[in-house]
């Protein structure tokens, strides 16, 4: 066991919290997700026994490669939420494990998802619930990121809200890859704004997209003062990745 992860992972919740203090907000309203991606099951299960509740898998394979480890009787419970890019012949794999995918930014993966859901039974035979989802907004206007443009967000947020097995939980984005703050802060204020817009809206199933996921080990202090609800952290938990890891 890494003996220094419980002290990183403190660190990162005094982080959240002083970033709270900052912009006058309750603590209680910002979750930690660690991002497992390229993590051994020894090191997620680790961060679960220091307190961690809700972790984030950026690849498919991973996320079920490492779900039964994190399934098995005594592991600490905890939500698992799918925040890569998702494409749509690994729905079905996303979904065995995934209690949210964060990263839907088409009307395509939307609509997959939905009849994914729908096929699905439970265990006993019940039939499957809701699958809470974010749409991923590309608020940096960076070519190389996910995520509908900002002025089509409402429209696709608008057709999640009306699918019959989604939930629209809210928005996530991923922030501008910039060493100016105030470029960074930015697109993360754009998603607050869009936010405001979808609850606006009066669409059908829009009414509960209040969350925010926005935020990583390096710019988490901007993302919660621009509203953040979940910050998505895992080197400054776990460490640098291994580059090579694949």
């Amino acid at each position: 066991m890494d003996e220094d992860l419980p002290a990183r992972l403190a660190a990162v919740r005094d982080r959240i919290a002083g970033a709270c203090a900052a912009a006058g907000r309750d603590p209680g309203e910002v979750r930690l997700l660690l991002a497992v991606k390229t993590q051994p099951v020894s090191a997620i299960l680790a961060a679960l026994g220091a307190g961690a509740d809700l972790l984030g898998h950026n690849r498919a394979q991973e996320l079920e490669a490492t779900g039964p480890a994190l399934d098995a009787p005594g592991v600490p419970r905890h939500e698992m939420h799918f925040i890569g890019r998702l494409q749509t012949n690994k729905v079905n794999q996303v979904l065995r494990w995934a209690t949210c995918v964060e990263t839907v930014d088409s009307a395509r993966l939307a609509e997959r998802l939905d009849r994914a859901v729908a096929a699905g039974t439970g265990a006993d035979g019940t039939p499957p619930g809701a699958l809470d989802v974010l749409v991923q907004v590309n608020t940096s206007g960076e070519d190389t990121k996910s995520g509908v443009d900002p002025g089509g967000a409402l429209a696709l947020a608008a057709l999640v809200g009306g699918l019959p097995h989604l939930r629209l939980g809210g928005l996530m984005t991923v922030g501008a890859r910039s060493a100016d703050p105030d470029v960074v802060r930015r697109s993360y204020d754009l998603l607050a704004e869009v936010r405001a817009a979808v609850l606006a809206s009066g669409e059908p199933g829009t009414s509960g997209a209040t969350e925010l996921s926005m935020g990583m080990s390096g710019d988490l202090e901007p993302a919660v003062a621009a509203g953040a609800t979940i910050v998505r952290v895992g080197t400054a938990v776990f460490g640098a990745r291994d580059q090579g890891t694949r």
